[in-house]
């Protein structure tokens, strides 16, 4: 783990070595102190962890540290895993982005910058209300602004709209429907509004 490097992993299928059964087991094994089977959970997913961090952190040297983190924190703590909640990918990927997301604010604070970082660069199209939000007010608002939402509505929102995946990755990773990302989604977007004060 003290060399940080980024495996080519690819998409992961449930059919294939990396879906959710196989990364289930191997959270499980890790678990277990089974330091072998979280080499293989390491190779597997780490492309996709240091992907979506470094979509959040973007400086590359920032992003392996906190992706180290990540593993790191993975390790530890493998045995709270549980699949009634979701599915692996969603888990690992979740205590990814929570861990960018606090680097990034860590470093809001120490430079004092006032920006909603990532949305600048995103892939995704965003709705009038998304684009009027991010215009209008700054990341302190932001941030106050999804605390009001639930912890389902601000999940599925911060991967679609501050690390850039579309809404069938957000439903991918969080195992849930597409409808009920979209839903998710939506309702988050149109609350943000509501306590931002942004007409659209």
């Amino acid at each position: 783990m003290s060399n940080f490097s980024v495996a080519s992993s690819g998409d992961l299928t449930p059919d294939e070595p990396g879906g959710p059964a196989a990364l289930g087991r191997l959270l499980t094994e890790s678990a277990g102190g089974d330091e072998q089977s979280f080499a293989r959970l390491y190779d597997l997913v780490s492309s996709r962890v240091y992907g979506l961090v470094r979509r959040v952190v973007r400086d590359p040297a920032q992003s392996e540290e906190v992706s180290q983190e990540v593993f790191l924190d993975i390790w530890r703590h493998a045995a709270r895993f549980d699949p009634a909640k979701g599915s692996p990918l969603a888990w690992i990927l979740t205590i990814a982005h929570r861990k960018a997301v606090d680097r990034v604010r860590s470093a809001e604070s120490a430079r004092g910058r006032d920006e909603v970082y990532g949305v600048t660069n995103l892939d995704v199209a965003h709705d009038s209300t998304a684009e009027a939000a991010v215009q209008k007010l700054d990341a302190e608002h932001v941030h106050q602004a999804l605390d009001t939402l639930t912890e389902a509505q601000r999940r599925a929102l911060e991967l679609a709209y501050i690390a850039g995946y579309t809404h069938t990755e957000v439903a991918s990773m969080l195992g849930i429907p597409l409808g009920t990302a979209k839903t998710r989604i939506r309702d988050g977007l149109i609350r943000l509004r509501d306590t931002m004060g942004v007409t659209s």
